[in-house]
């Protein structure tokens, strides 16, 4: 078997031409190493897609990684991937992601997998004080490891098969050293105190689900649809949809279509002369652009879009409230050195600008706000509120 033996850990995996871990393409060989990780009190996961070059994109290669070995799990050549999920639903052994919030959603996506036990190690990071949180930066600051983020690496077709030796290793590298990342920023927040601030972070974490965009709006989240008019908006969709349809039918993300950028310009300037548009490629002529007229026109003569108003509760935000309670906040980051959004959501805030003292033992339980947030927090904000009851001091 190519399994790396001993210990996960130095700078070995980059430094050797060692395999870079088993290469897992069997249910059976699956559900042993399943079996075996079961055992273990940690595993990292990791997980590639081929979302840079296929539509709609799947997961094509899960990274696994015990103490003392690498598995590289391929989903395209294993029907049934069970067995993974029973490993990530166990509490009892530890998941460690870097940066879980991607892989979560397609984990769920694409097999209905929910994760317990998480830890992500850019969030402990992030609570020891960290301000790069990109793996190859926490790898460097504090295990001295240097590992190569190479972009045409990441953003390889993982679905074409066989995978080179670069690509696997690439993969390897990923989770090869997040279980002594792991010990020594549990290490880090125990001698803070944020262990378990942690802890709870990750637990919401595991709430994350994939929410599949609104088909009737998702237009509107191009960027620059603001800008628009309901004339713009209304070719806008109609462009949207076209380039949907064509990336569907050609196997290709829709920016392989055409930007955002592209289909803001036409929105905004829907007689333009296609040949001319820069980015529109292809599709700017012959057979192609006739679907691109044909949007256009459908877009103008549908009349005209107007974007939803976002329902808000209560009177509106009072700026300058939330101005000081922006500065309060960012006064007790100063204070712990930590980054000022993780210590109170600016919802909670908003919130509390409109009501002041008033709606503050409400807030205090909302939803967005942390335990550890208000057993660290709770009473300096009360204080500071009450110093200036009106919220004008």
């Amino acid at each position: 078997m190519d399994v790396i033996a001993g210990p996960v850990n130095g700078a070995g995996l980059e430094q050797t031409g060692r395999d870079p871990g088993e290469k897992i393409t069997t249910r059976a060989r699956l559900e042993e190493v399943v079996e075996s990780a079961q055992r273990q009190p940690r595993v990292a996961v990791d997980l590639e897609s081929n979302n840079f070059h296929r539509y709609p994109d799947r997961v094509c290669l899960v990274q696994l990684a015990t103490s003392h070995a690498v598995y590289l799990v391929d989903p395209l050549s294993i029907e049934d991937m069970a067995p993974l999920g029973e490993l990530l639903a166990n509490a009892a052994v530890e998941k460690v992601f870097h940066s879980a919030n991607s892989d979560l959603r397609l984990l769920d996506r694409d097999w209905n997998f929910p994760v317990r036990g998480l830890f992500d190690t850019s969030i402990g990071a992030a609570f020891v004080g960290s301000e790069k949180l990109g793996l190859a930066a926490v790898l460097t600051e504090y295990l001295g490891i240097e590992i190569d983020k190479n972009k045409k690496l990441q953003r390889a077709d993982w679905s074409r098969r066989p995978l080179t030796e670069a690509l696997l290793r690439y993969a390897a590298l990923d989770v090869f050293h997040l279980d002594r990342l792991t010990t020594l920023l549990y290490e880090r927040l125990d001698q803070l105190g944020r262990t378990e601030w942690v802890k709870e972070e990750c637990q919401r974490l595991e709430g994350i689900r994939h929410v599949a965009p609104d088909p009737e709006w998702r237009f509107l989240s191009v960027k620059g649809s603001r800008d628009l008019d309901g004339r713009g908006l209304a070719v806008l969709r109609s462009l949207h949809a076209f380039r949907e349809a064509e990336a569907l039918r050609c196997d290709r993300p829709p920016f392989r279509i055409f930007s955002d950028a592209v289909m803001v310009e036409l929105a905004a300037s829907p007689y333009s002369d296609l040949p001319r548009v820069k980015g529109l490629g292809r599709y700017g002529n012959g057979r192609l652009s006739l679907g691109v007229r044909h949007a256009i026109r459908e877009g103008i003569s549908a009349g005209t879009v107007q974007r939803p108003r976002k329902r808000t509760a209560g009177i509106r935000e009072n700026r300058t409230r939330l101005r000081l309670l922006k500065d309060w906040r960012a006064g007790e980051a100063n204070r712990l050195k930590l980054s000022a959004f993780l210590l109170w959501p600016t919802v909670s805030l908003s919130r509390l600008s409109t009501t002041w003292t008033d709606g503050l033992d409400e807030e205090m339980e909302s939803k967005e706000v942390r335990r550890w947030q208000r057993q660290e927090l709770g009473e300096a904000l009360w204080t500071f509120m009450h110093r200036c009851p009106v919220g004008n001091c």
